[in-house]
């Protein structure tokens, strides 16, 4: 059933036939159904029933259906539009998504295909209001996509922050948009920093006894190695904002000095006794939870509570899975136009795995697997057989009720073990040392088992 009740559809159909059987399937939902046969009643109807979704036919007696797609879009009208094409019109199709369609359907459709569609484009329009409501963009939120109420609450903090200077703490999984999150703090509109630098330093990726040069600079001479003086990021952000992520892996010597920076906003290079003053606004994330890295000893305590000022918990994508297919479809377009495909949607069966998958590396695997079905098919909508590891493997999954899915097969174990060591790799960005680290295996076992996948001796690896 539709999300919204009292629901207008104009249909813009000449073929008196087509036009009564598309309305007899749309009144079975109890949906209210206008029907217009030319591009003029069309317009008037328009402003008379004031629609949530048109049904348009895009060759009309009186002018092509894109010149109304047009009006709708100039007036920035509240209506979804779903188009009509004939076969053979997909070029046409692709035209009319640009425009601002959600959604295509060639001749001829039956119920399920026409249902489906409007379904979909009303709770996309229902979506799209709630993010009005809250002043959100409606093609997302700097750089978010999404309008579940956990993301919705997220906009809402980085509202009230992006004024302040206070220290923010994002937590979240990797791949959840933690940088995003920081970027769209420093960005805001409302942020007086916003013109100002925003820099990045992964307290991971730098090696322990390099992090302090990293983070405060030095001076020649220092160390081996150091052949020129060196900015830090702590003065590179001077006047605007310096995000650590994963701060949680920063080492205690280090954690003690930026303790120092955090409560006077000084430093010292590495090699130099002049103590230098910055204005900085910290931001700062982890994947961990940063109070058991407290409790374990590995972070410091009084450094904890200086910088968990205002805390962001960024929801895992599974946690949100109504906003898994805007986010897809973003990705989808985005990579389509990148590699000059045509790809427009995705088929039914494709979408219902991926909403059901748990996606344990968050949107950043999803946008991997979105690039991989771009990169690898041709097409206008994305079909279940497209879908890479680990969601192309056989139907196991059962439909249960509207929200509830069950396992219906067990699989072989060289098969879960090879989708876990496959989703590892693509949440690593495919670092294979990283991913067999976070196994808790060697990268030579990584490499053999693959290699035996890959000639055809799984079940013996």
């Amino acid at each position: 059933m539709n999300n919204e009740s009292n629901v207008n559809i104009l249909l813009v159909e000449d073929s008196p036939t087509l036009a009564h059987l598309y309305s007899a399937y749309l009144k079975r939902e109890k949906w209210n159904v206008f029907h217009a046969e030319t591009g003029q009643q069309a317009f008037e109807m328009l402003f008379r029933c004031l629609p949530q979704l048109m049904i348009l036919d895009l060759n009309l007696p009186d002018m092509i259906g894109l010149d109304i797609l047009r009006r709708v879009t100039q007036e920035k009208l509240s209506c979804a539009i779903i188009v009509v094409t004939g076969h053979g019109s997909v070029h046409t199709a692709v035209e009319a998504m640009r425009e601002g369609a959600f959604d295509f359907i060639e001749k001829p459709c039956n119920a399920d295909r026409l249902l489906y569609a409007v379904r979909n484009a009303l709770k996309s329009r229902q979506v799209l209001t709630q993010h009005k409501t809250v002043g959100v963009h409606q093609c997302g939120y700097s750089g978010f996509v999404g309008a579940s109420p956990s993301m919705l609450a997220v906009y809402r903090i980085i509202d009230q922050v992006a004024t302040s200077k206070a220290t923010v703490f994002i937590t979240g999984e990797s791949g959840s948009g933690k940088e995003l999150c920081a970027e769209a703090i420093h960005r805001h509109g409302k942020s007086p920093r916003s013109d100002k630098p925003f820099i990045t330093l992964n307290c991971a990726a730098i090696p322990n006894d390099l992090l302090e040069s990293e983070l405060f600079g030095h001076v020649k001479g220092a160390f081996t190695g150091a052949y020129m003086d060196r900015l830090g990021v702590a003065a590179q952000a001077n006047g605007g904002s310096l995000f650590l992520d994963e701060i949680c892996e920063m080492d205690l010597n280090i954690q003690s000095k930026l303790l120092r920076f955090v409560q006077t906003g000084t430093f010292q290079k590495v090699g130099c006794g002049k103590v230098e003053v910055v204005d900085v606004r910290l931001i700062c994330a982890t994947n961990r939870d940063p109070l058991k890295e407290v409790e374990s000893g590995r972070f410091r305590e009084d450094l904890y509570y200086r910088l968990h000022v205002i805390p962001i918990s960024l929801p895992p994508l599974r946690d949100r899975k109504e906003d898994i297919i805007p986010i897809a479809k973003g990705f989808l377009a985005t990579f389509s136009a990148e590699e000059g495909k045509q790809f427009l949607g995705f088929a039914p069966e494709a979408e219902e795995r991926l909403c059901v998958y748990q996606w344990p590396g968050n949107v950043r695997q999803l946008q991997n697997v979105i690039r991989n079905i771009v990169v690898l098919n041709q097409g206008t909508l994305v079909l279940s057989e497209m879908l890479p590891l680990p969601l192309d493997s056989p139907v196991l999954l059962a439909k249960t009720n509207e929200e509830s899915w069950t396992t219906q097969a067990i699989r072989p174990l060289w098969l879960v073990e090879k989708e876990t060591i496959e989703q590892a790799i693509a949440i690593c960005e495919g670092n294979i040392p990283k991913a067999a680290a976070l196994l808790q295996v060697s990268p030579s076992t990584i490499y053999r088992k693959r290699l035996n996948w890959h000639t055809g001796e799984a079940q013996n690896c």
